[in-house]
């Protein structure tokens, strides 16, 4: 088989018919596009010879995160490992094998180490993306693709996707101001690049511009709001938005008619939204009606598989404690433990450190055991990134610590923590709010009212963001 390149210029061993089926291939995947599957397909079943088709589909299915995909990644690794030839090829066999095997960190450094080798492969670069974003590593979410990034062609369309990579990783990394004008830029190259919409809505947001954020989405919706691969994370961030607005139903109604419907798919980027959403609804006192119940029920596949992220595993348990099924939820954390007994690699390593302990939290809160709450999770402040995601779902748990501490009476840690999130957001009515309870919490109805009004003052102008001008 001819040794060729890619649109890149990335050596591939393929016959040149199929060198155009590769590209639309990648081109999808840095769109996330559902073509991509497509794209894949027909290149593994039309040139089943071309390492590099299997090679797509191995990371496809694992970056679903879902271990009822580990099968087939399995299948497609051991496709891949015959086929590749080329030491790029061979690099990504390895990759993909250390993560099938269970060492997401270990996949990560073999791509590192094929990028400084090839930078301008961009499946690698979009791979090494999502893994340093299911590990937490905020710091290679930004460099890795600030390593590739000069070595793009400056003329080629993908240099967009590749600064909106870049806008996600300098977010994560609190590079507020340079994310967003990355993000802006990646936009004005192609309107339609959600991930780097995705990134601009963080950067709204962990600055507490909620009515900024809101104008952002709702002026592009046309082209985020349907047809993409993250599309329903997208509408997630506009539900938080609208929570911030004040507007609960508004809320509820987005998780309705985006997030969790009859025509689910039940995957775990979906469930894990609408788990999210429905947990910092609870922790608001907000009615949810039979919502839990429903979730709860579509998590069971995937909580009845043996654990593989720990991260996904913590989300069902969410669902299942805010159904009030503490009984499964206890059963998820059991097998979680099993787990631990002879399992090794890297979730075995983050559900220790992370995901057990939270879980085990998530069931404390739902049964009103809130000092449990505070001794397991306040020593989790710093290190909950670990077990992957971005800074804002893991808000969830930040928000269930703080939540506990009031419940709890504990106004110093209350105090403490608020304090943290209105240096941080200043705008941001929930953290006002929690400020002025903990304040009144602590003896201080002056401060108290003062930290109210600023809460009120700001939830009526973000309101005024949904409704159009």
């Amino acid at each position: 088989m001819a040794i060729t390149t890619d649109q890149h210029g990335v050596p591939l061993t393929a016959p040149t018919e199929a060198i155009a089926t590769y590209d639309r291939a990648l081109d999808a995947l840095l769109r996330l596009h559902p073509d991509v599957v497509d794209e894949t397909t027909a290149l593994t079943t039309g040139h089943p010879g071309v390492a590099m088709g299997h090679a797509l589909a191995a990371y496809l299915h694992l970056m679903s995160t879902d271990r009822r995909d580990l099968d087939t990644a399995r299948a497609a690794a051991g496709e891949l490992r015959a086929r590749a030839e080329l030491p790029r090829e061979q690099a990504h066999a390895d990759a993909v094998d250390a993560w099938v095997g269970g060492d997401w960190v270990g996949a990560s450094r073999t791509l590192d180490a094929l990028l400084q080798e090839w930078p301008r492969d961009l499946l690698a670069l979009a791979l090494g993306h999502q893994l340093d974003f299911f590990l937490g590593d905020a710091a290679n979410l930004r460099d890795r693709v600030a390593r590739s990034l000069p070595e793009i062609d400056p003329a080629h369309p993908h240099l967009g996707y590749v600064h909106g990579m870049h806008a996600f990783g300098l977010e994560e990394s609190g590079n507020y101001a340079q994310a967003e004008a990355s993000g802006l830029a990646a936009l004005a190259t192609n309107e339609r690049d959600v991930w780097a919409t995705h990134a601009v809505v963080h950067t709204y947001e962990m600055q507490g511009r909620v009515d900024t954020g809101v104008r952002f989405l709702l002026e592009r919706e046309a082209h985020w709001g349907s047809d993409n691969l993250f599309t329903v994370h997208n509408w997630w961030h506009l539900a938080l938005y609208a929570l911030e607005a004040g507007e609960p139903d508004r809320a509820l109604a987005i998780f309705d008619a985006q997030i969790h419907t009859e025509d689910s798919s039940g995957v775990p980027i979906e469930l894990l939204d609408a788990s999210a959403l429905l947990w910092r609804l609870l922790l608001d006192g907000v009615d949810v009606g039979p919502r839990f119940v429903r979730l709860a029920e579509a998590w069971r596949p995937l909580r009845q598989e043996e654990p593989w992220y720990g991260f996904n595993d913590v989300h069902a348990v969410m669902a299942l404690a805010g159904a009030g099924a503490l009984a499964d939820g206890r059963a998820v954390v059991d097998r979680m433990e099993r787990h631990l007994v002879s399992a090794t690699g890297t979730n075995a390593t983050t559900t220790a450190e992370v995901a057990l302990p939270v879980s085990r939290a998530v069931i404390a809160f739902a049964e009103d055991r809130h000092r449990d709450v505070v001794t397991l999770l306040s020593p989790l402040r710093r290190t909950l990134h670990r077990f992957g995601g971005s800074h804002a779902q893991r808000d969830a748990w930040q928000r269930t610590l703080l939540e506990s501490a009031l419940r709890a009476g504990d106004a110093g840690l209350a105090r403490a923590l608020s304090a943290e999130r209105v240096s941080a957001r200043g705008d941001a009515t929930y953290n006002w709010r929690q400020r002025a309870r903990a304040l009144r919490l602590a003896g201080d109805p002056a401060r108290a009212d003062a930290a109210s009004a600023r809460a009120a003052e700001n939830q009526a102008r973000f309101a005024t963001a949904f409704t159009p001008t």
